[in-house]
């Protein structure tokens, strides 16, 4: 300032500029600070520009930019997606046809002996009587029924139970045998465990034991041509109604 000149003008003819000069240098820190954040923040708005600036520009130059980015994103989606099929498909839980299916498939009715009508494992019944009723019949004509074969010491009571509810539920003839040791016990099994549908039938020949060897129940069932096909070690929940449905029809 000239102190020649007007006062409040200086020898430039420049406004009148009003400074204060504050006592305490400390009362500047405020205004400090706010200077500090304003270069912080312009510096982060260059950054921000740098990087996506090409992206923000409108024409070739913009559009081309993020072209390589969209295509990088779809690239690692499609390996992820093709890294994460072969890690959850195993052998194990591959589609697999048994050789059972194979040959249902190929049958008409869904069964693989269908077009030849022979029932695996059926077998003529042996030549021979037994005692059913204190009457002596033919093995052979016990046919449409189920024979069922109590070796001595069998502890197959809720076993031979179940198989009456079955038979008795198909409709078929139930046959408790017995011969040598346990015919003694038979009436009393069949009274307990036959479900008022099966006939005790006595194996005095031994014909049956000496051609099935039962060893625990062993169960055959008969069809309408004197064949049998012989069942063992039947577990504890078995089901037969489907076969005691076929029993109408020849095994062979």
């Amino acid at each position: 300032m000239s102190f020649a000149s007007e006062p409040g003008r200086d020898d430039g003819s420049l406004p009148p500029v009003n400074i204060v000069i504050p006592d305490d240098a400390r009362e500047l820190d405020r205004d400090v600070l706010a200077y500090r954040r304003e270069l912080r923040a312009r510096r982060r708005r260059q950054r921000f520009m740098r990087l996506f600036g090409p992206l923000r520009r409108h024409g070739p130059g913009g559009h081309a930019a993020i072209l390589p980015l969209i295509a990088t994103c779809v690239a690692l989606s499609m390996l992820a997606g093709a890294m994460l099929s072969v890690m959850t498909i195993s052998p194990a839980s591959a589609p697999t046809v048994s050789s059972t299916a194979r040959s249902t498939a190929t049958s008409p009715s869904g069964s693989p002996s269908a077009q030849s009508g022979h029932v695996p494992g059926a077998a003529k019944l042996p030549s021979g009587t037994i005692r059913v009723d204190s009457q002596t019949v033919a093995v052979r004509s016990l046919v449409t029924s189920v024979l069922a074969l109590i070796p001595a010491g069998c502890d197959c009571g809720p076993a031979l139970r179940r198989l009456a509810g079955q038979t008795a539920t198909a409709g078929v003839d139930l046959y408790f045998v017995a011969s040598g040791a346990q015919m003694p016990q038979l009436a009393t099994l069949t009274a307990r465990y036959g479900g008022g549908t099966a006939t005790a039938a006595y194996d005095t020949g031994n014909l049956l034991g000496a051609t099935y060897h039962p060893i625990g129940l062993t169960v055959l069932l008969v069809y309408s041509d004197a064949t049998a096909q012989v069942m063992r070690d039947l577990p504890a929940d078995f089901q037969l109604a489907s076969a005691l449905g076929g029993l109408w029809q020849p095994g062979t």
